[in-house]
């Protein structure tokens, strides 16, 4: 979850409450490599009352990237600030740029849009066209030929998406429009229940791993078959959509008697976000230091532990256990003033403040012509964006895997309705 503004007076509150949590030493720091990961036990570190202003110092010359936590820790226990960024210098440690392509790609759908607004639909149809061209990318592409078909009724983009290997928004209203049944997913499952020696619940052992997954001519069968348990089930699908260049479509189910209780419907949307936050990586941690499978930011970890009336352990979070109850928590939440799965994602990710703002706007989801469509391509906040049509994806997959018949253009005729 992206929480992009958390006030200083909550972090300071948040600090001075971790005393439950695991304890870290110095020492234990140095054996650790560097990482995000790390990071998170640097800013735990450097966070408690009893470490001194020199270990502070020693702990924060390790940090791989220093983010608004690390800084404001540092800044409470020595008055001074630090730089936010990266701070490793090699040159596999930050993702590259995207290609000139995308980023062309990217500005021409945007175009397309406009000129769709301004009902200038020949010269969006060329925008659309020039993307679809320029886009490196299954989902990319598959965005720009639904536009086109939106534009110009044309069937013959309908069947170029029938034929998409990328389960997406666009691909799935293709088989709609149809009456096809959608592409089949993966969803292994396995008889032996544990991987010896690696602990899901222990973020740096996710770090060794990914050492060994992102190392080059890496052996990705074989390294996936080590993980072919139940309890490892995350990583072992995890480590197989990164072999297939993620043509593969991976939808497991794993963490089964943890949501054996729940109706269908809230274990397919816990489900669909935990796809997309983590892959269903117990020990996960974001750079924003959003916690666990469910992606729990710290301050909302204090929030419900405080409402569940449960001592606040960050760490609890990378327990599958923990990480579904306190999500199914905040769902409850959000379901008060959302029901529909797209506005719950749009806030689970950016918050229900901007989410209830931006559907008090006239132009969002009220119905038109190119409608839910235009509005979910009109939003500024470009990672809600993504991220709640990802998301909704995910939940027509997983209804359908856990036995309720679903389908995508159902799903977002509803949209108006549950504004």
């Amino acid at each position: 979850m992206n929480i992009k503004k958390i006030s200083t007076i909550l972090c300071c509150l948040l600090i001075a409450s971790q005393l439950n949590a695991k304890t870290v030493l110095l020492n234990d720091l140095a054996d650790m490599p560097a990482s995000i990961e790390k990071d998170f036990y640097i800013w735990k570190f450097i966070s408690n009352p009893d470490t001194t202003i020199d270990d502070v110092n020693i702990a924060v010359s390790q940090v791989y990237n220093v983010n608004s936590s690390i800084s404001k820790a540092y800044s409470a226990k020595t008055g001074n600030t630090i730089k936010h960024g990266i701070k490793c210098t090699t040159p596999d440690c930050v993702p590259p740029p995207p290609s000139k392509t995308t980023q062309e790609a990217k500005k021409y759908f945007g175009a397309g849009i406009k000129a769709v607004i301004a009902n200038d639909l020949e010269n969006a149809k060329n925008y659309f066209a020039y993307t679809k061209q320029l886009a490196d990318k299954q989902f990319a592409k598959d965005q720009a030929t639904f536009w086109l078909y939106l534009v110009t009724k044309d069937q013959n983009y309908i069947n170029e998406l029938i034929l998409s290997k990328d389960i997406n928004i666009y691909s799935l209203v293709a088989n709609d429009i149809t009456g096809r049944n959608y592409p089949n997913v993966l969803s292994p499952t396995y008889e032996k229940s544990s991987k010896e020696g690696f602990d899901i619940k222990d973020p740096i052992h996710w770090v060794r791993l990914k050492e060994k997954l992102y190392k080059p001519n890496a052996d990705l069968g074989s390294l996936a078959k080590e993980y072919e348990t139940t309890e490892t089930l995350a990583h072992n699908t995890f480590i197989k959509a990164y072999a297939s260049g993620y043509t593969e479509n991976y939808f497991p189910l794993p963490y089964r008697k943890q949501m054996e209780n729940m109706p269908l419907q809230r274990q397919a949307l816990i489900y669909s976000i935990a796809r997309q936050e983590s892959r269903f990586v117990p020990a996960s941690i974001s750079r924003a230091y959003a916690l666990g499978m469910m992606q729990i930011m710290p301050f909302l970890v204090k929030h419900i532990a405080s409402e569940k009336g449960e001592e606040l352990d960050l760490d609890k979070m990378f327990d599958p256990e923990y990480a579904i109850s306190y999500a199914d928590h905040h769902l409850n939440y959000l379901n008060r003033t959302l029901q529909h799965p797209l506005f719950v994602a749009y806030a689970y990710n950016a918050g229900i403040g901007y989410t209830r703002n931006l559907l008090r706007k006239p132009e969002m989801f009220r119905g038109g012509e190119f409608e839910p469509y235009l509005s979910m391509e009109r939003m500024e906040n470009v990672e809600a964006r993504e991220y709640g049509k990802k998301v909704l994806t995910n939940y027509v997959i997983y209804n359908n895997r856990l036995g309720i018949p679903t389908r995508m253009q159902s799903m977002l005729n509803q949209l108006s309705e549950n504004r």
